[in-house]
This record gives C-alpha cells, structure tokens and sequence, in this order.
C-alpha cells in the first residue's frame, strides 16, 4: 500500500514537472509568439568579375520572401551583358562575343537586420548556359553557337546600410563556381571567378 502511495506521488510530481516544462518558452524561428513576420524585397545587382581572364559586367538580381527579417527565400538571375570577344578558329571567321546566363534558388539569412550597418550572407544555387553569337542584331536575328549548359553554385557575403525602412544599399563579394560546360573556346575555370557587386534592395523587411 505505501509501495502504491508512492508511486501515485511520483507519478503526480513528474506530471506536474511535465506541465511546467511545457509553460516555459520555446526558441523557434517565429518567436516567443508564434507569429512569424512576413515580409519581401527585390535586389537589382550589378556585378564585376572575370571571364575567360577579362573584366565582365552581369546585371540582374533576385528578389523573394522574408521571415523575421531574417531568413530570405527566393530566386536570382544574371546575365553578362559587355563585348568580350571569342577567340577565332580561322582568320576568315565572323567576330563572336561570349554570352553567358546562369539563375537558380537563393537563400540569404541577415544578421540585425535593424541596425544601420550589418551583414547578410547567401547563395545561388542553379543553372546557366554558355554560347557564342553576333552582338546587337536583335532577338529575331541574333544565332547562338555551340551553346552548352552548366551548374553553378554561388556563395555571397554583403554589408549593408539602410538608407529607409523599406530601403536599403549593399556592396559585397561573391565566388562563382561553374561545372559542366562544353562549349569550345572556354573552359570551367575561365568561367568560374571572384565577383564585386553592388545592390539596391526595395522592400518589406
């Protein structure tokens, strides 16, 4: 009988042990609250960085969703955008220039997102393409050659600065790892490269 007492006090002192825990907070990425802040923003990007050993100039950008000013999920695109010209196989070849595009899935975690200057880091993650053609024929004119595609990882660090509440500017660095391209004229490495790039990001953070 006191064997059964006890037990019944035991099983008593964990149950109510049980309850406490579950009344003390629990850290979650939404919060003490369990509201999660939704959010958003678009960042036009302009980027410098080496192909084929010369200076090139990608424009584009990403944009997606921001949880707790923290965590952003989303997607990103860039696309080379200057002359550089392809190395000719015969002296009586047409003058082609390099084309190159890559996107893919993007995501950026902000560290104190509130204060004026902090740090962001991310990652592309995806795919593009590599080819050659004749530059400013237009669309309907314009003929890819030896076009293959390729994988592309690309890791991102930016320091920012908020300019407003819902605006703000960074400039970081990035390195764009490529594999898989077979395009002649151009190897993995050649398309593979440190970047420079500036931001304008506009949005809901």
């Amino acid at each position: 009988m006191k064997t059964a007492k006890l037990s019944l006090v035991l099983f008593t002192m964990l149950l109510a042990q049980l309850s406490f825990a579950q009344d003390s907070k629990i850290e979650s990425l939404a919060g003490g609250k369990g509201k999660i802040r939704v959010g958003g923003f678009g960042a036009p990007t302009i980027k410098f960085t080496t192909f084929d050993d010369q200076l090139g100039i990608l424009m584009g950008g990403y944009a997606g969703v921001m949880l707790n000013s923290k965590l952003m999920l989303g997607a990103g695109a860039y696309a080379l955008v200057n002359n550089i010209e392809a190395a000719r196989t015969n002296a009586a070849d047409p003058t082609l220039y390099w084309n190159m595009w890559y996107t893919g899935f993007v995501p950026e975690y902000t560290i104190k997102s509130n204060k004026l200057f902090h740090t962001a880091v991310s990652a592309l993650i995806g795919g593009g393409g590599v080819m050659k053609n004749e530059r400013y024929k237009g669309f309907d004119e314009s003929e890819n050659l030896d076009y293959s595609g390729f994988f592309v990882a690309e890791p991102q660090v930016n320091f920012e600065m908020n300019i407003t509440s819902y605006l703000r500017i960074a400039i970081g660095g990035s390195y764009r790892f490529v594999s898989g391209s077979s395009t002649q004229g151009i190897t993995d490495e050649k398309l593979s490269g440190p970047a420079a790039h500036f931001s304008i990001k506009a949005g809901r953070f």
